[in-house]
């Protein structure tokens, strides 16, 4: 079988890793991933965009890719569509009308429960087979035979989690994967390095980057060792210093406490509060927030980033109301995303 991937998403490749542990030996992926799965049509570094400016800056090159995933598509058997609905969406409605009897699947849904909630309708109209990794999420959706919750694939892929309390001697840091992230934080996370003091200050880089990227744009970095195994630093952490993204939720589900903080364009932080209707941004506080529960962890952003404001919630957080919480959201999500879909994949 020939399956036609677009996965552009640093997160959507971890997921799509595990998923191709369960897919057989002769499924071929065709399209747009980690090169590490493969051979894809492109780099996926090239890709990565942070915002809607860095969007508009790469419009051509998006709209000359989605015709070369449509016409590639005549090869292949199915679709799997992952997260990134900026482009996935479009690229899922013109594979619809070229080929209206291919089989379109979308896993890691837009987060239409957040914003733009119109776009249930396209995901509902374009699409064969909807995998959603949330519980509450099927709600939105009128058509309950596309629509299946599959489990999150975090579970899948977190093989340790802390079951009671532990003290340890290090301090976690992890400023994002895009350059716009990593320069926004690391500022304020080597004040905080300095500062805290008798402590092993340990800095998350992705193994794609290399010595050239990490002094353009992480700079002095002599204070931290770097590791790029995170779910391990993450068990062994005593606290967390997490830019927004998935990384938080990984910190939530295992157990160690941190505060989540953000700094983006201002044209972008603007939009972004304009169109979203959520009391947070993290998603551990946001499916906490939808199942009635309190949230895990405190959220900075823009100005408020300082040193001040994430050395006290570093000092005042009580770890014991984060640790019980964090076991509530893992029986919540539950597990089996990756085998699930697979089979879905191969049905």
């Amino acid at each position: 079988m020939k399956l036609l991937v677009c996965a552009m998403e640093a997160s959507s490749n971890i997921h799509l890793k595990e998923l191709k542990k369960h897919l057989n030996d002769n499924v071929e992926l065709k399209g747009v991933f980690d090169n590490s799965l493969g051979n894809p049509l492109y780099d996926l570094t090239s890709l990565a965009i942070m915002g809607f400016t860095d969007a508009i800056k790469k419009l051509r090159f998006f709209f000359r890719l989605r015709d070369e995933l449509v016409e590639l598509a005549n090869d292949c058997d199915k679709v799997l569509l992952m997260d990134s609905s900026g482009f996935n969406l479009p690229l899922a409605k013109k594979l619809k009308e070229r080929y209206p009897n291919k089989e379109i699947i979308y896993y890691i849904l837009p987060q239409a429960w957040a914003w733009k909630k119109k776009r249930v309708e396209k995901l509902e109209k374009y699409c064969t087979k909807l995998c959603s990794i949330i519980p509450f999420e099927s709600q939105m959706y009128t058509d309950k035979e596309k629509i299946t919750y599959v489990g999150h694939p975090l579970l899948d892929e977190i093989h340790e989690f802390k079951e009671e309390l532990t003290q340890s001697n290090k301090i976690i840091y992890m400023p994002g994967s895009r350059k716009t992230e990593i320069v926004n934080h690391m500022n304020v996370y080597r004040e905080l390095a300095s500062k805290i003091e008798n402590k092993e200050h340990i800095l998350i880089i992705p193994k794609k980057f290399d010595e050239e990227f990490i002094k353009k744009y992480y700079g002095d970095i002599s204070l931290f060792k770097v590791s790029n195994d995170s779910h391990k630093e993450l068990k062994e952490a005593e606290f967390g210093f997490i830019c927004s993204g998935t990384a938080t939720l990984e910190a939530a589900l295992i157990g160690t406490p941190f505060v989540m903080s953000y700094v983006a364009k201002k044209v972008d932080y603007f939009l972004g509060r304009l169109f979203v209707k959520l009391p947070y941004i993290g998603l551990a506080n946001i499916f906490l927030y939808k199942s009635d529960k309190e949230a895990i962890h405190k959220e900075f952003f823009q100005e408020d980033v300082t040193f001040e404001n994430l050395y006290s919630e570093y000092k005042n957080i009580n770890k014991n109301d984060f640790l019980e919480t964090s076991k509530v959201l893992r029986e919540y999500l539950k597990h089996g995303s990756s085998k699930n879909v697979a089979d879905i994949i191969q049905s």
